[in-house]
């Protein structure tokens, strides 16, 4: 964070201090709400949740180096005491990003945001200091949290949105106004919360009319959601995706023989051929909403095709392809899925096992409403008519409704199987896993399957995993 005396933050929060001898001391490290990230100079912010109070760490923050802690009441340490933890750190965020001589991008979308995000990182930090969204800390909490992160060296500040209601964009937006939107689309992740794709792209739109005239709004062009955000914003709009209209397009995009995307890169600045170390077809469009943001931002073709063909993936259990010492190879994407993101990751699957066996492990996607018993028989069905060799349906109900709609759209009934938890998904594949097999592991948060692949990989590990 830029330094800030505590005397500052109590005034910018509204806060009260306590047990501090001198006010005028600063603020000089990162701003935590988890007492193991504290480092010398930092500000500990205690949250009081159901089963934990930060408050109760107080002392051991300030021993291990914390300058004061942000709370609801006195802790006998330096402390800056306020009403409201959470609107406190907001309103430091929202100072901080005033104080910044740094260029603000927002990206929001149902599918894609942290791939993306990740990318838009990769790519900018070519060009200047670059901080972003660690993870997929898009909410409330986590997005002041990543601006206070920003420091005076900083240029851009790329800042991951994510929304479960109407206003929520909106709120995030009035703490760190972006100067470039980016909406990637409009799918059916959260569709049980919001009531349908009309509220959903209603909440995804509040990010284009927060930009600034002098803005930009970077909008999917094949998503006509998205694209009828235009009329939304008074900032300029990019459009990118294979439309005849999009600014920003792909030509010529096949896959390598593992998996990754190859495409030439047309920008209004020139064109350049990508080739990528991410895996599956999706990371295109991706790449474009990146291409996008750069060249907005002043990056020629050749830099951003550069950076792209360099850039990994920088957030745990997202299309992670690492190969056993035995030939096996587990694709663990177990971070979260939605059907827009459980196809996307099938025709993944279906690309990099190629003249192989190939294996779907899914589980429950949640939050889907009225629409979960379609959603997940469609998945089902889809893996059959991939031709993935065996889909296991791990779970309750919602697994079973997966595994239904393969054995309904099989041939013999032999496409797919059932089993209870991810235990018994790791005895099935331990027993059937040959070597040359590729497996693919997916399912929401809640459901944990990165066991099942965490499990697959000790159990191939025969001195050190090679991840490729």
């Amino acid at each position: 964070m830029i330094a800030l005396s505590l005397a500052e933050i109590a005034e910018v929060v509204g806060g009260q201090t306590h047990d501090i001898p001198d006010p005028s001391v600063q603020v000089t490290g990162p701003v935590v709400r988890d007492s193991r990230e504290v480092e010398p100079g930092s500000l500990f912010v205690a949250f009081a949740g159901e089963r934990v109070d930060g408050h109760d760490f107080a002392h051991a923050v300030v021993e291990a180096g914390a300058v004061a802690v942000l709370g609801t009441r006195p802790v006998g340490v330096p402390a800056v005491v306020v009403d409201d933890v959470q609107a406190a750190l907001g309103a430091l965020a929202r100072h901080v990003v005033r104080r910044l001589g740094a260029t603000l991008v927002g990206l929001t979308g149902s599918a894609g945001k942290t791939s993306t995000k990740d990318l838009i990182a990769q790519v900018l930090r070519r060009k200047a200091p670059t901080v972003f969204t660690p993870g997929s800390l898009n909410n409330e909490i986590g997005l002041p949290l990543t601006a206070l992160s920003a420091t005076d060296e900083t240029r851009f500040l790329v800042l991951e949105m994510g929304a479960r209601g109407i206003g929520h964009i909106r709120y995030l937006t009035e703490l760190t106004p972006p100067k470039i939107g980016l909406v990637l689309n409009v799918g059916s992740a959260h569709i049980g919360e919001f009531g349908g794709r009309e509220q959903i792209a209603q909440a995804k739109g509040e990010l284009v009319e927060a930009l600034p005239e002098d803005g930009a709004a970077i909008l999917n062009a094949d998503d006509p959601y998205v694209r009828a955000m235009a009329s939304r914003t008074k900032a300029k709009v990019i459009l990118f995706g294979e439309s005849d209209e999009a600014d920003v397009s792909a030509e010529n995009v096949r896959l390598t023989d593992s998996g990754q995307p190859s495409f030439r890169l047309h920008t209004p600045s020139g064109a350049s051929d990508v080739t990528m170390r991410l895996y599956g077809e999706h990371h295109v469009s991706n790449a474009l909403a990146a291409a996008a943001v750069a060249h907005e931002l002043g990056m020629s073709a050749d830099e951003i095709a550069r950076a792209l063909s360099e850039a990994g993936s920088l957030s745990r259990w997202r299309m992670e392809v690492t190969e056993r010492p035995d030939g096996v190879t587990i694709v663990n994407d177990a971070y979260n899925a939605n059907p827009e993101s459980m196809r996307a990751a099938l025709r993944a699957l279906v690309a990099i096992g190629k003249g192989r066996r190939t294996w779907a492990v899914l589980g429950k996607m949640a939050e889907l409403g009225d629409e979960a018993l379609a959603e997940h028989d469609a998945v089902g069905r889809l893996a059959v008519r991939l031709n993935v060799s065996k889909l296991v349906a791990v779970g309750g109900r919602e697994a079973a409704w997966l595994q239904l709609g393969a054995y309904n759209e099989g041939s013999w009934g032999e496409e797919s199987v059932h089993v209870s938890d991810a235990q018994a998904a790791v005895d099935l594949l331990r027993s059937e896993l040959r070597p040359g097999d590729v497996v693919l592991v997916k399912a929401s948060r809640s459901v944990g399957l990165e066991k099942v692949a965490d499990a697959l990989l000790e159990t191939g590990a025969e001195g050190e995993v090679a991840a490729r």
